[in-house]
């Protein structure tokens, strides 16, 4: 989704250097796409055209070297069999946005979906509780759920505390690139949104791993409020190549 792109492209320059502000540039010259936004690209492929899923992960992500990819995800994508290696962390719920508007008719399947293009590397069982969740909470806002309610489905179906606030979130928040210690931030900042890109805002301004966090709330705000066309074709115009914005662009035909 391109949500999940631009919160991406939004948060990649604070990722080392956190702000705890909603007072920035949105779109700056600083900005550039990174591993979030190819493992979601490569998702959409995997997805849209059957494709294997750990071949094709590796192909895009060879494709874009030093995009920031993890340490172990790095090693990975070089394996001549790759197998899951049982991570957590929160790789696993930043690609899987496809996986819901793909199949935004049916929760059963985008669930199926998301552990297909999850399972290959982030096999553990908070891995794949956090792809999950991201999944859910996009479905529902794809369907018109209101905050409040996905608020409590995703706390109910996957045991997350979504009590808090992004005000008080953001004070003491700091780096976190587990699933349980990224997402359910992430999916406080969508919901407490007044628009899409006051979602990223919120994303951006708790600290911690931003492009990520982003990534994961941009998708969810996209599915809560829409985007912009205007912001899109700036994003693509601008920050994409042809191939990531054109993998992007067909999951809405």
């Amino acid at each position: 989704m391109f949500g999940a792109a631009i919160g991406d492209i939004v948060g990649s320059r604070f990722e080392w250097d956190n702000i705890k502000t909603k007072d920035f540039e949105f779109l700056h010259a600083e900005c550039l796409f990174t591993d979030d936004t190819v493992c979601t690209a490569a998702v959409a492929e995997i997805l849209m055209h059957e494709k294997d899923p750990a071949q094709t992960m590796q192909a895009w992500c060879r494709q874009y070297p030093g995009r920031g990819y993890g340490g172990h995800f790095a090693q990975w994508i070089e394996q001549d069999n790759p197998r899951p290696y049982a991570s957590y962390g929160n790789g696993a719920a930043m690609r899987v946005s496809p996986a819901a508007l793909l199949n935004r008719g049916d929760l059963g399947a985008a669930i199926q979906a998301a552990d297909r293009v999850t399972m290959f590397t982030h096999n553990h069982a908070e891995g794949v509780k956090g792809a999950r969740a991201a999944t859910h909470a996009i479905w529902l806002a794809l369907n018109g759920a209101a905050a409040g309610d996905i608020r409590k489905t995703v706390a109910r179906e996957y045991g997350y505390d979504l009590s808090a606030t992004v005000d008080a979130i953001r004070p003491e928040y700091g780096f976190d690139e587990t699933c349980q210690g990224s997402v359910p931030q992430a999916v406080i900042c969508a919901l407490e949104s007044t628009g899409f890109e006051d979602a990223v805002r919120n994303a951006v301004s708790i600290g911690g791993d931003s492009d990520t966090i982003a990534a994961i709330a941009g998708a969810i705000g996209e599915g809560l409020h829409g985007i912009d066309e205007s912001l899109i074709r700036a994003v693509c115009g601008q920050y994409l190549d042809k191939r990531i914005g054109g993998a992007l662009r067909a999951m809405y035909a």
